[in-house]
């Protein structure tokens, strides 16, 4: 998986496991960014009709979703 991720240009910013060697350093800072984007996403998708696109009309669906961060 990692290999394939440099073959595209991605940078792997996951820290390797206890069982995976060797094992390298990586960015804490980006981890931490990522981390958060992850569970942004997560919260978000508590809200059923934001995460179904329940709505069907554009103004309706985004003032759900600017419902729901304003909630969270």
């Amino acid at each position: 998986m990692r290999r394939s991720l440099r073959g595209r240009g991605i940078r792997c910013v996951i820290p390797r496991t206890a069982a995976e060697a060797p094992a390298r350093a990586f960015d804490r800072a980006l981890y931490r960014e990522r981390n958060k984007v992850e569970r942004a996403v997560g919260r978000r998708k508590q809200w059923r009709r934001r995460a179904t696109r329940f709505e069907q009309l554009a103004r309706r669906y985004a003032a759900m979703l600017t419902l729901a961060l304003v909630r969270l």
